[in-house]
């Protein structure tokens, strides 16, 4: 929220629309006369990240027009009823809202060739495009399904909930503390929501642990279990229920993944897979049906290849598969909601190198993404082509500084993003030969999160 200070003669040329706007209520035509002439301090809020203006907000001893309803919550509020009766005819309000200028022309037609089934979907996508542009785009909306003619007649039952913003006060009134610190404390968790991933659910979410130590080959993959530990217990505390499948081939770890992200809360699927869940300090056997909360966490510690983490039988699981499977849907229980995968696996033979540093800085933005992809967040040990180690004793570099960072930025307050990149920073430094730069790794974040995602111990 950036304000500007400014201070000047309270009259009607500052508040042209809301003055208007009286005067439409009251049905007279007249100027609006400021009971004092005294200049008055005002703060001018202009939210820049949502691109929208909030309107005038005062200081304690300000005028105050009056009070209304934010034309975005009246829209979120009321968005089911919306969306109910606007099915009766999508393609009718789809040309109005276009028509109004509220939507662009290539907004119109990539709304009008979404590839659904469901007209349902369709108007979904509308209204979601209608709140995203803020606050002065759903008040002409809600104008347009208060006002038209044609939209009246076509929805007439738009008449039996309640749209109109309550009407500004007749008079202007001496603006009280509380009411200011009231209006400020609802416009800021308001802000707080549209920012910020809501984790009120108890427990977060799950937090799914595969950990492939024995191969078929004979190999094992000593130091994995410290990861899984490790990543127990920061989880655990960060109030998720762990879960753990043990040793799993790629079709088990496929059929583990299709199972979670379903999730019928049937065990006896889960406990066919032997899925083990962490209870103070050990894995026990699972006893408690499984639901969803507000945030999904999958950890995959395996061998890897380019793209693709192996199964016990060494055959790969493609990373892309892996999201895949946990799409947003219309069923799905973690549609809107975050889901982090952190991968730690090799993604190539290849060794990293290091160089010494000049006062340069790589800058790289995160893809757009699909809506049926969105909310996702991948955290790989290593980028493509590239080895990725782990002390036997230890655990992996990656997966140990993932708990500590987590450990202690949340705490902070920090979120998930702004701690990954402190584990990309430890990880970077870290050397694994004596010899400086011979043996690098350099972890890789890719996301789609359209919000914030803080989480923090319910302790604190």
């Amino acid at each position: 929220m950036v304000y500007l200070y400014m201070s000047f003669q309270l009259d009607e040329s500052l508040f042209p629309e809301a003055v208007e706007q009286r005067r439409r209520r009251e049905g007279v035509s007249r100027k609006f006369k400021p009971t004092t002439n005294s200049t008055r301090n005002l703060v001018v809020g202009k939210n820049r990240k949502h691109g929208r203006t909030d309107g005038p907000e005062l200081h304690h001893g300000a005028f105050q027009l009056g009070f209304t309803t934010m034309a975005r919550d009246i829209v979120r509020t009321k968005k089911t009823e919306i969306l109910d009766i606007l099915c009766g005819d999508y393609t009718l309000i789809l040309n109005k809202v276009e028509e109004k200028k509220l939507i662009t022309r290539r907004e119109y037609n990539n709304l009008k060739s979404i590839n659904r089934e469901d007209v349902y979907g369709h108007v979904v996508q509308l209204v979601d495009k209608i709140m995203n542009k803020g606050e002065e785009t759903c008040t002409q909306f809600l104008r347009i399904l208060q006002t038209d003619e044609e939209i009246k007649s076509t929805f007439p039952e738009l008449e039996n909930i309640q749209l109109n913003q309550n009407h500004l006060l007749s008079e202007p009134v001496q603006a009280s503390s509380k009411d200011i610190s009231d209006t400020s404390s609802l416009e800021c968790n308001r802000q707080k929501q549209d920012e910020q991933y809501q984790l009120n659910s108890q427990p977060v979410g799950l937090c799914v642990i595969i950990n492939n130590e024995n191969f078929e080959n004979g190999n094992v993959r000593l130091g994995t279990d410290k990861d899984t530990q490790s990543l127990s217990e920061v989880f655990s505390w960060l109030g998720f229920r762990v879960l753990m499948c043990k040793d799993q081939t790629k079709d088990q770890m496929d059929r583990a993944l299709n199972c979670f992200a379903s999730l019928s809360g049937d065990l006896s699927q889960l406990q066919e897979l032997n899925v083990k869940e962490w209870s103070h300090a050990g894995f026990a056997e699972l006893q408690q049906p499984l639901k969803h909360g507000d945030a999904f966490i999958c950890c995959i510690l395996s061998h890897g290849i380019k793209g693709a983490v192996l199964g016990t039988d060494r055959q790969p699981l493609c990373i892309k598969q892996i999201t895949t499977t946990f799409k947003a849907t219309a069923q799905s229980a973690l549609t809107g909601k975050p889901k982090v995968f952190l991968i730690q696996a090799c993604q190539g033979r290849c060794k990293q190198h290091g160089v010494m540093l000049k006062d340069v800085e790589a800058d790289d933005s995160p893809p757009l993404s699909i809506p049926e992809e969105a909310d996702v967040l991948v955290a790989l040990s290593t980028v493509e082509d590239y080895a990725s180690f782990r002390n036997i004793t230890d655990g992996s570099w990656f997966i140990q500084s993932v708990c500590q960072q987590l450990h202690e930025g949340c705490q902070r307050g920090e979120d998930i993003t702004t701690i990954l990149h402190r584990v990309n920073s430890d990880v970077s430094r870290k050397e694994g030969s004596s010899q400086v730069g011979a043996i690098k790794q350099m972890p890789e974040v890719r996301f789609t999160l359209r919000k914030k995602l803080v989480l923090s111990s319910p302790s604190n």
